[in-house]
């Protein structure tokens, strides 16, 4: 079975997190919003999660995600259906741009900001030359999406039933299990080490063995 997975919004967080998937040879994608990095960290104390939540410098970007995958997550994460159309075209494809210059990369996933998506919006995600957008919806089997665009991953990393999905998944004959996340919401030692023990399971299966989305596509292909 393939596993993939991707993180949003590029945060301080990633760099403890990519420690983990690099000790475990962990594929990822991440889900950047070109608007939100500056020169500096942008950010603060988070009362709903107790920690100081940071988007990345500009400046680091290039550094804490050197081998993996950039993904589109539009330029300065806006609700989509609740902008013009315009705006939101503007979000989607100024971003795409400006991801694949300064990872010089080909970016061709997407995720939509807040899970927000309808088929207008999508059109346009696909028309910027993205082979996939995730929502926030779950389904199990998540392969094969019946519209890339709107791709629903088996569950959130922090999901109660996260191994049974699992399980469930590696039962069906669709081949792929498909979770995400924010780093931002591991907020102790105890949550750390279980990411670490989650990623360090996964490496483990010998039935498991960790993919790109992108392969997903181009493999159906």
């Amino acid at each position: 079975m393939k596993i993939v997975q991707c993180w949003d919004d590029g945060v301080n967080d990633d760099i403890r997190l990519i420690e983990i998937l690099r000790k475990h040879a962990a594929k990822a994608s991440f889900n950047l919003n070109p608007q939100t990095h500056q020169a500096e960290r942008k950010g603060g104390h988070s009362e709903k999660w107790g920690k100081t939540i940071q988007r990345l410098a500009r400046s680091e970007l290039a550094e804490v995600y050197t081998g993996f995958t950039i993904a589109n997550h539009s330029m300065s994460h806006p609700r989509p259906t609740e902008i013009p159309l315009e705006d939101w075209r503007s979000e989607v494809f100024d971003a795409r741009k400006i991801l694949q210059d300064w990872f010089q990369q080909p970016i061709h996933g997407f995720v939509y900001p807040y899970g927000d998506c309808d088929a207008a919006t999508a059109e346009v995600v696909r028309e910027a030359g993205h082979c996939y957008a995730r929502t926030t919806k779950n389904a199990t089997p998540c392969w094969v999406p019946k519209d890339p665009m709107f791709f629903h991953a088996d569950c959130h990393f922090l999901n109660k039933e996260f191994w049974s999905l699992y399980e469930q998944a590696k039962a069906s004959e669709c081949g792929v299990f498909y979770f995400w996340g924010h780093s931002y919401e591991l907020c102790t030692e105890e949550e750390w080490a279980g990411m670490d023990d989650k990623i360090a399971r996964i490496s483990a299966d010998p039935d498991s063995e960790w993919a790109e989305l992108t392969d997903l596509f181009n493999l159906h292909s």
